[in-house]
């Protein structure tokens, strides 16, 4: 009987590559029994008890830092330098050595081991620490990073940014980087890139490309969020991404709620396939504690966003007529988000093999494909 037999995409091949590196690792046992539960990007709580009450077993670590620079219009922009991100990465390593200790960093995805707490995965929001000089991909990845964004929010020399009036694409130096990341095994991030960028840095890897952690633009249209464009272009990369937590960047109505969550993961699914849905926060383990302390309640914490938002509109960048009205989800900003989600994915009846891929296994796969 004649069979035709379909050709490899790169997508189908990377999967299934990634798929026999999962079960050639070594997977603890408990990984065998239960599935693991991965955030895309979270930061650290100021109580190192909270690590172990989120339930996690990994999520990836901002450890970038910068400063705020005053431009020639008046306006500012946070800026991460090679300086302040190398003494914030030291510092990062240091305090999780000293003062978190259900908290382990790898740099490998088969080294994650539930049994011995909480891995980290360390990241820089954005190619800026490495300037034009590629040689810093290396000394970073020496140090522990494993994942490099392209950009957050404007432009660099690496690329542009979503938040910017004139979007410009993945630069020749940009394109460089990638190489380097990928000949070093560092994943690369587009999260807060603009859809040229997302698209350059799809075609110029040959390793999966991440959104780490963001939300689908045919849901909110604003340039900070995915175009299904872009989710199908990582998606096919063999990359996935992570929902966040922003709720102004997840719903327009005025009260967020987790089924405005739920609707971009199942947007996500519907455009990118379940092997690309993934979770992310973008505030500490514990939650938007600023928020939180308030009990959540989103008028009365929500200053500090609007002039943020101002800022950008002042920059004539589209999506940013009118003020966000909250910034968190009231029913999830807490330590146990990630349960949670869990409870609210089955609640709109995504399957438990669909659900445990969302909540942790794409990252897995992706982490460990492409790191070892």
């Amino acid at each position: 009987m004649n069979e035709q037999v379909k050709p490899w995409t790169r997508r189908a091949f990377l999967l299934a590559s990634t798929s026999a590196a999962l079960s050639a690792c070594a997977v603890p046992a408990r990984r065998l029994a239960t599935s693991p539960t991965i955030d895309g990007l979270s930061f650290l709580p100021d109580d190192p008890g909270d690590i172990a009450r989120t339930g996690l077993d990994a999520f990836v670590l901002d450890v970038s830092k910068g400063e705020y620079i005053e431009e020639e219009n008046g306006l500012s922009r946070y800026v991460r330098t090679f300086e302040a991100c190398d003494e914030g990465l030291d510092t990062a390593v240091e305090s999780i050595r000293n003062d978190y200790p259900d908290v382990y960093i790898v740099t490998r995805g088969s080294a994650v081991d539930p049994g011995r707490g909480t891995a980290v995965f360390l990241q820089f929001q954005s190619c800026n620490p490495i300037g034009d000089r590629l040689e810093r991909i290396e000394y970073f990845a020496r140090k522990g990073i494993r994942l490099l964004q392209i950009t957050h929010h404007h432009n660099n020399p690496f690329g542009g940014g979503a938040l910017e009036a004139n979007q410009i694409g993945l630069t020749a130096l940009g394109r460089d980087g990638v190489a380097e990341m990928n000949r070093l095994g560092i994943i690369p991030d587009v999260s807060h890139a603009s859809d040229a960028t997302t698209f350059d840095t799809v075609r110029a890897s040959s390793s999966p490309v991440i959104i780490s952690h963001g939300a689908c633009r045919a849901l909110v249209d604003n340039p900070r969020c995915a175009s299904d464009a872009m989710i199908r272009a990582v998606a096919d990369s063999g990359g996935a991404m992570g929902i966040f937590m922003m709720s102004f960047w997840l719903t327009t109505d005025p009260v967020p709620t987790a089924d405005h969550y739920v609707a971009h993961i199942r947007h996500l699914v519907n455009v990118g396939g379940i092997d690309a849905a993934a979770i992310a926060n973008d505030y500490t383990v514990s939650g938007q504690m600023d928020f939180a302390e308030t009990g959540n309640d989103n008028q009365a914490a929500l200053e500090g966003y609007q002039e943020w938002w101002k800022s950008i509109a002042a920059r004539n960048v589209p999506g940013y007529d009118t003020l966000p009205s909250h910034v968190v989800i009231p029913e999830l900003n807490n330590v146990r988000r990630a349960e949670l989600i869990r409870r609210a994915l089955r609640k709109a009846r995504f399957s438990s093999t669909e659900t445990d891929k969302i909540m942790g296994v794409n990252w897995l796969r992706v982490l460990t494909g492409t790191l070892g």
